[in-house]
């Protein structure tokens, strides 16, 4: 697994707190996944959280989800869960204490789903990943094929905002892509019908070529010096390649 900037893991007082708690509740591997990595976000997708258990109660009387014997949980029992992740679009996964397995919350679907987990014998960080691959192919019925990585929460990432205008003889967003990678080798390099991602550990982010909205180029970056410098490299580079600086914001 590719890890995009700095870990930023859970102290040991955190951690032990954890395990003191209801550890068996957790999924294989989630705990050590936590210690080791960090809060951050797999894949682009799933942001991989501290335990919340206050997050659902109040969702407990909203009445968004159906309910009936096939149910995995009762509506008062919603209150009782605890998220241990969210995604993009606005699902919830969480787990239950006196219910096996994670429960997905889908922010636009009415009934929530039980995910059931495979017995592993080892428990370890990357036994974690597999249960969010498992997770995604049991929600989505399809598996990601693209390289797996995981972006650690650092507090200290910002991004750069830029778009290319299109028009005669400009550049298209995949043909920067495929210039950017070769002027740039990337340590890791994922694209799809949708968007690019050239991924640099000096910069301790990414180039994101965004192909769905056919202009967007963002490079997300940390705060440090040498990151500072190769930000600075490749902003003069797309600069003359004929992109325009947006606006920056932290992140």
């Amino acid at each position: 697994m590719y890890i995009v900037s700095r870990p930023k893991p859970l102290s040991d007082d955190q951690y032990q707190a954890l395990v003191k708690e209801e550890a068996a509740v957790y999924p294989p591997g989630y705990l050590r996944f936590l210690r080791r990595i960090g809060e951050g976000t797999y894949r682009g997708w799933l942001n991989v959280q501290f335990p919340d258990r206050d997050v659902l109660k109040p969702f407990a009387e909203y009445g968004l989800w159906e309910h009936d014997e096939d149910s995995p949980i009762t509506e008062q029992e919603i209150g009782e869960c605890i998220v241990i992740g969210t995604t993009v679009d606005g699902d919830f996964l969480a787990v239950h204490p006196q219910t096996a397995g994670l429960l997905w919350l889908p922010r636009h679907a009415e009934h929530i789903k039980a995910i059931s987990l495979q017995a592993r014998e080892q428990e370890d960080e990357g036994m974690y990943a597999l249960v969010l691959d498992g997770l995604y192919r049991q929600v989505y019925g399809i598996s990601q094929e693209e390289a797996v990585y995981y972006e650690p929460w650092t507090g200290t990432r910002s991004h750069l905002f830029l778009r290319l205008p299109q028009g005669q003889c400009q550049l298209s967003l995949p043909e920067l892509a495929r210039m950017c990678q070769a002027d740039f080798p990337p340590d890791l390099f994922i694209e799809t019908r949708y968007a690019c991602f050239l991924f640099y550990r000096r910069l301790g982010g990414y180039v994101r070529l965004n192909y769905a909205y056919q202009q967007e180029v963002v490079v997300f970056y940390e705060q440090d010096e040498d990151a500072q410098q190769t930000l600075a490299v490749i902003m003069q580079w797309l600069l003359s390649k004929g992109c325009e600086t947006i606006s920056d914001n932290n992140s």
